[in-house]
């Protein structure tokens, strides 16, 4: 029987973490730009910095990501924490690794008093929409892009 573990990303992570993030990164079409990895991994390990970061390990072997923060609401005069990026390797996944991340952050959550954990997807991102839709509906928000002003 395998075991999946869902654990806190630790310093010893780095080339496992990299690696996934890798695949994550080419699922987005993303450049592997290696500032932008030592920038990532340089916040999940800065226990100052908002950014956090989960593992899925099964069988020994990091096969899933989760980095997720804190953020503010307003309007409800609470906190949420915001899942930023959820990845799977292809070959762990339909072994419970996503939903494994996603529980985690909902104790996760309620241990630190935060209303929700919230995230965004691509509309074409089917396999892991039929993931998400079996915790909850979307929602009706549309989500904006705007660049800085020069």
């Amino acid at each position: 029987m395998s075991d999946l573990i869902i654990r806190p990303v630790t310093p010893a992570d780095r080339d496992a973490w990299a690696s996934t993030y890798r695949g994550y990164r080419d699922f987005y079409e993303k450049p592997h730009e290696p500032a932008v990895f030592d920038t990532v991994w340089g916040w999940l390990n800065d226990p100052s910095h908002e950014t956090r970061g989960l593992v899925a390990e099964l069988d020994g072997e990091i096969v899933g990501l989760a980095h997720f923060r804190t953020f503010a609401r307003p309007i409800a005069g609470s906190t949420g924490l915001y899942l930023d990026d959820l990845f799977t390797a292809p070959a762990a996944r339909g072994k419970g690794a996503a939903n494994a991340l996603i529980e985690r952050l909902r104790a996760i959550a309620r241990d630190e008093g935060a209303g929700l954990v919230r995230w965004i997807t691509a509309e074409s991102n089917t396999t892991a929409r039929s993931v998400y839709d079996k915790l909850n509906a979307p929602t009706s928000w549309v989500t904006y892009d705007v660049t800085p002003l020069d």
